[in-house]
């Protein structure tokens, strides 16, 4: 995480203080844990208004393959059955075919939304870059009445962000 982001508190700040559309500030909320033992791994999550609305880890994305039966055991027991499965199904499953992502594709998001236009992160085809963007406040009203319209094609997590920052900006 830290080749990527530097500190998460510098990173936080980043999100909800610099780049934060106004109208959002003080409702949006990043959270990171991580836990000994974990590998590196994080568990990173978005709420609003003290709501979680999204988490980002291993386990969510394990959770959801299992749950959605892309997995061939469908009641893993024990750790190694319940991991068995998780790198080819994710490599068989991109991150735009999914509503569930890892803490890894978090932080390449942000990466990728940090390092190009804004422009190009509005209409990305990861939904996790789009996320970032849509909170960002250089999208202005013109380009939100523009993208209004592509409510519907975006995932069901993602479409209450949406709504959030179209409320917030009156449109």
């Amino acid at each position: 995480m830290t080749k990527i982001l530097g500190s998460w508190s510098g990173m936080r700040k980043y999100l909800e203080q610099e780049m934060l559309a106004d109208s959002l500030k003080g409702r949006v909320r990043y959270g990171c844990t991580s836990y000994k033992g974990m590998d590196g791994c994080h568990i990173f999550e978005i709420s609003i208004d003290g709501n979680l609305v999204k988490r980002f880890s291993w386990e969510t994305v394990n959770s959801y393959f299992i749950s959605s039966g892309y997995t061939d055991n469908k009641n893993p027991s024990g750790i190694s059955e319940y991991w068995a499965e998780f790198w080819t199904l994710l490599d068989k499953y991109p991150i735009n075919s999914r509503t569930e992502y890892t803490d890894d594709e978090f932080c390449k998001a942000l990466e990728e939304y940090r390092n190009q236009d804004i422009h190009e992160s509005i209409c990305s085809n990861n939904p996790l870059v789009r996320m970032f963007a849509i909170l960002d406040r250089r999208v202005g009203k013109r380009t939100l009445i523009k993208i209004k319209e592509e409510l519907n094609t975006q995932p069901k997590w993602l479409q209450q962000i949406y709504i959030l920052r179209f409320s917030e900006d009156k449109l």
